[in-house]
């Protein structure tokens, strides 16, 4: 069998570490994206939350009130020095509300931050395992033989993928080439260090190449309240071509990238979001897009298979 990947923090290992300060997070968080096996490994929300542990482990805050400000201040800072900024707000912001989510009566603030900190831990590593429960969720869903069609790169299809692979599955995989950054070749080098069959098709022959393959498996930036998702760009467009040749189309993701947002069309996703830089002149081009609740057929996540309308109820849960 292919073995699942483990949380490691290689970058965390190389020796005694820095004091950390609120100047410094951004460095931080882009150190630990450095290497390529991290930058292959390790999602840029995953990496947040632990520059966020760093920093209630190192703050000179002298208050629970000053520690809450410093990690609302950092969330800001990492939220826009990445393109994946709505998961990375999505899971900064779960992470806060976690780590909070428990009795803070204890006069003396040392031992408080010293729970923050397990908190935060605890936190970590269940986001960590995510990846893993949902391959083992979603395993079942592909049958030996299954020819799929997946966009561009993403880490948690990835490890689907090579756990369908490790229980002797054969698979063929049809991955689009998203132009805008060549991901898709990324995904394909993976794939071909699994020993996993794939071939690199080009955006516009997605609608060629649907009636060729047994379902569609994408991921996700963000999923929504409605339950619709906010992914690479491209994926909107998939997801009708999927619909109207009647082939299913799964999303998966993890619980963290989670949403408190319900926008109804395109023109709902704030343009800090939807572009990568700030420039959202007619020239520009949108980064991700948002694909309908009623376009998914099923999600994988950490939680559990859900129907797009379970999403909402299982935010509520998470924030509440």
């Amino acid at each position: 069998r292919v073995k699942p990947c483990v949380c490691i923090w290689p970058w965390v290992m190389e020796g005694e570490e820095a004091t950390l300060e609120i100047s410094g997070v951004v460095e931080y968080f882009k150190g630990s994206l450095s290497s390529q096996y991290t930058a292959e490994t390790l999602s840029e929300a995953v990496a947040a939350i632990h520059t966020l542990l760093k920093l209630i482990k190192d703050s000179k805050a002298g208050t629970i009130a000053g520690i809450r400000a410093d990690i609302k201040t950092a969330t800001e800072l990492l939220t826009k020095s990445t393109v994946e900024k709505v998961s990375v707000s999505s899971g900064c912001e779960l992470f806060l509300r976690f780590i909070t989510l428990t009795s803070l009566d204890d006069t003396n603030f040392q031992d408080l931050k010293r729970l923050l900190t397990e908190r935060g831990n605890e936190y970590l590593q269940r986001v960590a395992n995510s990846r893993q429960k949902i391959a083992h969720v979603a395993n079942p869903f592909i049958r030996d033989g299954t020819t799929i069609l997946i966009h561009s790169r993403s880490r948690v299809v990835l490890r689907l993928l090579q756990e369908a692979a490790g229980c002797k599955k054969r698979i063929k995989v049809f991955i689009t080439a998203s132009t805008t950054d060549d991901s898709g070749k990324m995904m394909q080098s993976i794939l071909e260090r699994s020993q996993i069959p794939s071939k690199v098709i080009l955006d516009a022959a997605v609608g060629f190449i649907m009636q060729k393959v047994d379902f569609v498996i994408v991921g996700a930036e963000g999923v929504a309240e409605s339950g619709g998702i906010i992914n690479k760009i491209g994926t909107y467009q998939i997801a009708v071509m999927a619909k109207e040749l009647k082939k299913p189309f799964y999303v998966v993701a993890e619980s963290y990238k989670f949403v408190r947002m319900f926008p109804l069309n395109q023109d709902d996703l704030p343009n800090l979001e939807r572009y990568r830089s700030l420039d959202t002149d007619y020239d520009s081009h949108p980064s991700i897009d948002y694909t309908p609740p009623h376009y998914i057929t099923l999600l994988f996540t950490d939680l559990g298979v859900l129907t797009p309308s379970a999403i909402s109820d299982e935010l509520i849960k998470l924030y509440y």
